[in-house]
């Protein structure tokens, strides 16, 4: 038997990556330009953070309705998850978010324009201008319908992996078809779902890092324009990369954390 299967190797990556962070914490305190860098890139942390949380969040639930229709019963509604799902994540995700922020952007304002065009007659509101639709939002739009894609597929995927037969077996108890789902079919869907969507959710804390092409003050945003206004290009993007490590391995081991416990739950049944 592999000494992997039975029992983990001690972290050694980790205290690794633990002593480079101290290291780098140390020299961020003691060097006055490193910490000037530092606290400039650092206002953009909560932009990077609302960016992924919100999108992701969206993305989870658009996903999971894509991935449910694909599952129905109806060969229409399969058919138009499979089209969304496929020609979505078959287009870079920054062409798409120049995409929708220069083009889908500017057609939402005309629709909603022309939805709300009987009250804007009346005076009640006035008309939408695109500049009104902030870049911000452009950027979470964009990768929510990004993101979608690949979240519908792990939704689907661990959907699917859940046994035919106690699906058979709750409804021969009767149980309506959201019970079934929510009782029966989530609980387990998740423990298959979670590595992959947890993975996910990681990338998207690296990809959040596209909406500075349209000016969005987030981490890399911030660092470009410290980094342009004063040529220090290798001390603002170490400062940069360090910021992003801090913030994807937390969130790794968090969720490591939370599927070995998810795990040793499993096991105690």
């Amino acid at each position: 038997m592999p000494p992997s299967a039975s029992k983990p190797d001690f972290p050694f990556w980790l205290v690794a990556a633990a002593a480079i962070a101290i290291a780098a914490a140390v020299s961020i305190a003691a060097n006055d330009l490193y910490a000037q860098v530092f606290s400039v890139v650092v206002k953009g942390v909560g932009i990077t953070v609302f960016v992924t949380i919100v999108a992701y969040s969206l993305a989870s639930a658009l996903g999971l309705g894509i991935a449910l229709m694909g599952l129905s019963g109806s060969v229409w509604l399969r058919q138009i998850a499979r089209f969304y799902v496929e020609i979505i994540r078959s287009v870079p995700i920054l062409v798409l978010l120049f995409w929708v922020a220069f083009v889908g952007a500017p057609a939402m304002v005309w629709l909603w324009n022309w939805v709300t065009a009987p009250l804007q007659a009346a005076g009640i509101i006035g008309p939408m201008q695109v500049r009104d639709f902030s870049l911000l939002w452009r950027a979470i739009i964009a990768l929510t319908v990004a993101y979608s894609s690949f979240i519908a597929e792990i939704f689907r995927a661990g959907i699917q992996a859940v046994d035919t037969g106690q699906i058979e077996a709750a409804k021969a108890l009767g149980l309506s078809r959201y019970r079934r789902f929510r009782h029966i079919v989530w609980p387990q869907a998740f423990k298959t779902i979670l590595p992959p969507y947890g993975n996910d959710f990681i990338a998207m804390v690296k990809d959040s890092s596209l909406v500075s092409v349209l000016g969005v003050a987030d981490i890399t945003q911030m660092g470009k324009v410290y980094a342009s206004g004063s040529f220090r290009f290798f001390e603002t993007y170490s400062i940069v990369a360090y910021v992003y490590l801090l913030l994807t391995v937390s969130l790794s081991l968090a969720l490591r954390a939370l599927e070995q416990r998810l795990r040793k739950g499993q096991e105690f049944r």
